[in-house]
């Protein structure tokens, strides 16, 4: 399979898809054909907006019951499929990460985790697997806050993953975008045979099938009283 993957997580209104626009406008320019794939849980316009100002192939699917990250799993190779009989060989795909027990990334891809820097100085330290197994965190609105709580904000980044690559950006501008698209076009090509990066959450609880009764003697599985304390980073 000749096509490279960048798989890029991030929560809400981080800038995810400013950051995939400038990459598109700058693999474009390199001669290389894109194609995106947007996963999101019910709304998702940015596909349009791509396919409109870019005219590479787009789609998007909802995960609606799903977990977005569980839904990319499921999907991911039939978007793989899609895009390289559309004659692209890279597929950039956005999801919405809102899982934080689940790695969106799979081996053989690029992971990229996009955080707002006016996001909270703590906020690398609650995000999980998105963080601690993403090969890049791309920072965006560094310019809205101090160099004090920048700096802050790297230290907890390296603090979770230590050997990610850490990349501040404008994401408005594209400022600093341009050595991000040429490291993802330097990456093998994804293989027909891929696994998620990182171990699935440890198992499925009465909840997620549809049981709604309030407290956990209502449940069985994977259960947890208010005394008990459990820590998933994800391996």
């Amino acid at each position: 399979m000749l096509l490279k993957l960048i798989v890029c997580a991030g929560p809400a209104t981080t800038g995810k898809t400013s950051v995939l626009r400038h990459m598109i406008r700058r693999m474009l320019e390199k001669g290389c054909r894109p194609a995106f794939f947007k996963i999101d849980v019910q709304y998702a316009e940015e596909d349009e907006a791509l396919a409109a100002e870019f005219g590479i192939p787009c789609r998007k699917v909802y995960s609606g019951e799903l977990c977005p990250d569980h839904c990319n799993v499921m999907v991911l190779g039939d978007a793989l499929s899609w895009a390289k009989k559309s004659g692209c060989d890279i597929l950039l795909a956005e999801t919405a990460g809102l899982c934080l027990r689940c790695s969106p990334y799979v081996d053989g891809g690029l992971g990229i985790v996009v955080l707002e820097a006016t996001s909270g100085m703590n906020l690398p330290l609650k995000v999980g697997p998105m963080l601690s197994l993403a090969d890049v965190a791309v920072v965006t609105k560094v310019d809205r806050v101090s160099q004090a709580e920048r700096e802050v904000f790297r230290a907890r980044i390296q603090d979770v993953a230590p050997a990610v690559r850490i990349r501040e950006v404008d994401a408005l501008r594209g400022i600093g975008i341009g050595p991000l698209a040429d490291h993802a076009l330097g990456i093998p090509d994804a293989t027909d045979r891929m696994q998620l990066r990182g171990n699935p959450p440890v198992g499925t609880c009465t909840i997620c099938v549809g049981r709604k009764d309030v407290g956990w003697q209502s449940h069985f599985g994977v259960v947890r009283p208010l005394e008990q304390q459990a820590f998933y980073r994800g391996e």
